[in-house]
């Protein structure tokens, strides 16, 4: 963690009544364990070109959130689409799913919350659609809103 990082606990001390917070139980995956942005979305299931195809643009800080369903059956994110992450500028990416390849992804800067892992690659179909707005868990989460993640939790801009 670097010293300039907001925990997720201080700032719902602050900010609560702005704030929702995920109660699913994420993962931190990533080689940064604190990271916030504005939000890009994705819903897909269990394929994800357009997860490729996202991340493979500039990212600006950005944090993609994915809902991918819920599902472990299939990775929604591997090592080399998450370097292309790192290499576009994303702060992270949160995903309702699975990723594989958790170690190389470990020791990535980036910021990677997931379910779970599971080896096996997804379909390529593009099936999804990009930038609309998601709930996962009860809570919004619309693109442009800023999101917060660290190894407490996720809190999302109401």
């Amino acid at each position: 963690m670097n010293a300039s990082a907001l925990n997720t606990a201080d700032l719902y001390d602050e900010r609560g009544g702005e704030l929702e917070s995920v109660s699913v139980q994420f993962q931190s995956l990533g080689g940064h364990t604190h990271f916030s942005g504005p939000v890009r979305t994705i819903r897909c299931f269990e394929d994800n070109a357009l997860v490729k195809s996202v991340l493979a643009t500039p990212g600006h800080g950005s944090v993609l959130v994915v809902d991918g369903g819920g599902s472990l059956r299939t990775a929604l994110m591997g090592d080399m689409i998450a370097a292309s992450a790192v290499a576009n500028g994303w702060a992270g990416v949160v995903i309702n799913g699975a990723i594989r390849d958790r170690l190389a992804i470990a020791g990535l800067p980036l910021g990677v919350k997931a379910l779970g892992s599971n080896p096996r690659k997804s379909a390529k179909d593009g099936a999804g659609a990009i930038d609309i707005p998601l709930e996962i868990d009860g809570v919004a989460i619309r693109p442009g809103a800023m999101i917060w993640c660290d190894p407490d939790g996720i809190l999302v801009e109401r």
